[in-house]
């Protein structure tokens, strides 16, 4: 994330020490959709998981998937 949102946002070469508000604006954004994508696939793999160990005990118990 943190190579990805400088690449993106941040110029190859420096004009100024500090970042300029376009910069900052830029990785603000970049940040917040790069955590919103690990948030959102972090609850997917969650509920797919779930949905595994539930058909792993039907498979165990015998009433597989109908």
């Amino acid at each position: 994330m943190t190579q990805a949102c400088h690449r993106k946002c941040v110029p190859p070469h420096y004009k100024e020490s500090e970042l300029s508000k376009g910069e900052c604006v830029c990785l603000d954004r970049c940040v917040a959709k790069y955590l919103e994508v690990h948030e959102r696939m972090g609850k997917k793999l969650t509920e797919l998981s779930l949905q595994d160990e539930e058909l792993l005990k039907r498979m165990q118990q015998g009433t597989g998937p109908a």
